[in-house]
């Protein structure tokens, strides 16, 4: 491995045959050593699980010509603890998690394990992003995408960030022509209207199905929702230090006299 050049982790969520991975390795090429450590199936809304009690297998393939890869039964966080612990040489440079299939805005961010895989990185000190695409087809159209990618992935590696650094990039599912660039911003206030369908299998049996819809209340003009609605790539720094910094305040003052 050649030590001079930036060393990059690409993971994900959707399995390390999704086209997804495919199209984020080809925009890091050029940009550094490319390592990839994936799931080897499928593992959506698993946000930060991790694999206890049973054994966690990892094995080398070979699907992407000149990138040294491992398939993974565990989750994606799993992949990331076992690059950073069993297969890298050094602490990568940067992490990238994605191109996910589907949007990660908003809320999405808490169940991703797109995100969630990146997030482990930068736990570990790692500067990360998650990409994701608001496109859930199999032949969905990355080129804008490997561009967004490419040009995150530069600036990140070109512009040192801090140990922790975060981003969630989302890309709207858009024309090269109709794209309008990549904007900064908030996460917006919105959320999954939820329902359980209640259905019966061939064999009799109660099962429940989760059926839904996305709703923004958030008139924000700063928002990634806002963003990807206008055709911009939405870029949302993201922490994962949840204390709320506000209410802590006023609950050393409200609750001060707290006591059994």
């Amino acid at each position: 491995m050649d030590t001079d050049k930036p060393l990059i982790l690409v993971t994900n969520d959707d399995g390390i045959t999704a086209p997804g991975i495919a199209n984020l390795i080809e925009a890091m090429k050029g940009l550094g050593t490319i390592v990839v450590v994936a799931p080897d199936s499928p593992q959506s809304g698993m946000g930060h699980a991790i694999t206890i009690g049973r054994p966690l297998r990892l094995h080398q393939v070979h699907l992407f010509d000149g990138i040294e890869a491992y398939q993974c039964s565990g989750t994606p966080v799993d992949c990331v603890k076992l690059a950073t612990n069993r297969i890298l040489p050094r602490k990568p440079d940067i992490c990238v998690s994605g191109i996910n299939h589907g949007a990660n805005a908003s809320i999405n961010v808490i169940y991703s394990g797109t995100m969630s895989a990146a997030m482990e990185a930068a736990i570990e000190g790692i500067p990360s992003a998650g990409f994701s695409l608001m496109d859930f087809s199999f032949e969905a159209d990355f080129s804008v995408c490997r561009k967004v990618a490419r040009a995150v992935a530069g600036k990140m590696l070109s512009e040192r960030q801090a140990p922790g650094t975060l981003l969630n990039v989302n890309i709207p599912r858009v024309r090269e022509a109709d794209f309008r660039g990549m904007k900064v911003c908030r996460q917006a206030d919105a959320k999954w209207g939820e329902s359980f369908e209640h259905r019966v299998d061939p064999y009799g049996k109660d099962y429940y199905w989760m059926v839904g819809n996305f709703i923004c209340n958030d008139p924000g003009e700063d928002t990634d929702i806002h963003a990807l609605e206008r055709n911009y790539a939405s870029i949302v720094p993201v922490q994962f230090d949840l204390t709320d910094n506000t209410a802590k305040q006023r609950l050393e003052k409200e609750w001060s006299s707290l006591q059994l």
